[in-house]
């Protein structure tokens, strides 16, 4: 266990926690708490997602900028989450509901985002200064944060017999989170603190750089794209609204007990090769898909842990690749990590702009007797779309081959 590589697999799984299961739970909390509509809510998250989206690069410079002093800044951006939190479930609003609920998640998102990039970049020192192991402590991390969502995705249900759940559960992250930072200081403070990076243009200017981050978005966008569709192709393909939830953490369960299994097949036969593989199956995974209808439920379930295992792979080998790089060209890294946050983000924001349309066109209405055609464009877009997507990005990583190999083997 040396290493200190539990304290990053703990911090995943808060940062993890303030993350995803928040735009699962908060929009629902405020909606029955506080008379909130969904037209409102609509607004506000698709303003929160592009504040989230376009200040990723200047938290990046902010935390290349401060990386002197990583530990302070650290302490202060889980300081602004955990109170934020607090601010977002545990108390009554001081503004109207809709603004208090837009104010107190953009100081969580961004406390989130800022330690997202000093997390990340402090783990290329890291990984150095264990001697290449970038795939070693992305499989600790990535565990972790796979874990952080499954227990916060659940603990609310869990809490519900306190009566207040979503207060106990910002109570809970609040003292998670400040004991998390404590853990990680030695790290922060530690000989492994990354030198200043030289910019965004570095990293935009290299080769094998630019190629890892093409791949990473071709390789997310399935994945957003299906996720933001899984609760509708779970209610009104398969015709089984109830078993949403369970199959969602059956998805994280998989994902985040093949992160570490991933990991050691990459240790032994390349990240590139096995992150290959990985991809190949989240193909098969999505074709099968493509071929379910109502009462399909439990062959639903095994698409679950296949796909949930395919992530497993995305979210520890490829910023396993992405580390191996800037380590050589920009080890300070939070520029470089700030585009890769960039990149995974838009394509949550591409996967909201894009879908809803095309399934209204289609004159689909959730949780209502559905036309053939409806269903089957939601079959598509669901399972069509991200297998298409899931091809390109096999493309782009099998003719990036002959360099990732040589300049990853090792990662």
């Amino acid at each position: 266990m040396g290493q200190g590589l539990p304290r990053y697999a703990a911090f995943a799984a808060v940062l993890a926690a303030a993350g995803l299961p928040i735009y699962i739970h908060a929009p629902k909390f405020y909606v029955d708490s506080y008379g909130v509509t969904l037209t409102q809510l609509t607004f506000a998250l698709f303003l929160l997602r592009l504040l989230d989206v376009v200040q990723d690069p200047l938290l990046a410079r902010l935390s290349a900028m401060t990386a002197s002093v990583r530990g302070p800044m650290a302490w202060g951006a889980g300081a602004i989450m955990a109170l934020a939190m607090l601010g977002l479930f545990a108390m009554e609003p001081l503004l109207p509901p809709i603004w208090w609920f837009a104010v107190t998640l953009a100081a969580l998102f961004s406390g989130f985002s800022f330690l997202t990039i000093c997390f990340y970049a402090q783990g290329v020192a890291k990984a150095a200064a264990m001697g290449d192991g970038h795939v070693r402590l992305a499989s600790w991390r990535e565990t972790g944060a796979l874990t952080g969502v499954c227990l916060a995705a659940a603990l609310p249900a869990l809490l519900a017999p306190t009566g207040a759940p979503f207060a106990l559960y910002a109570v809970i992250f609040a003292a998670a989170a400040l004991l998390a930072l404590w853990a990680m200081a030695p790290e922060w403070s530690g000989r492994g603190t990354p030198p200043a990076a030289t910019g965004l243009g570095l990293v935009l200017g290299d080769p094998p750089a630019r190629r890892l981050l093409l791949i990473a978005l071709a390789n997310a966008t399935p994945v957003a794209v299906s996720s933001t569709l899984f609760l509708f192709f779970v209610e009104d393909r398969l015709d089984n609204a109830p078993a949403a939830g369970p199959l969602l953490l059956v998805f994280f369960l998989s994902a985040a007990a093949a992160a570490p299994l991933w990991g050691r097949a990459a240790a032994r036969w390349g990240a590139w090769r096995v992150l290959m593989a990985a991809m190949v199956l989240a193909m098969v995974v999505y074709a099968w898909a493509l071929t379910l209808g109502a009462g399909d439920t439990w062959l639903f379930a095994l698409i679950c842990i296949g796909s949930g295992a395919a992530v497993g792979a995305d979210l520890t080998l490829l910023p396993a690749l992405f580390a191996r790089r800037m380590e050589v060209i920009a080890p300070g890294a939070a520029d470089g990590f700030g585009l890769w946050n960039f990149v995974n983000k838009i394509t949550l924001a591409f996967a909201a702009v894009t879908l809803f349309p095309i399934l209204e066109a289609s004159g689909f209405a959730s949780g209502t007797e559905n036309a053939p055609r409806a269903l089957t464009t939601l079959t598509l877009l669901y399972a069509g779309v991200p297998l298409g997507l899931k091809a390109l990005a096999l493309a782009l990583l099998a003719r990036s081959g002959r360099d990732l190999k040589q300049e990853t083997s090792h990662a």
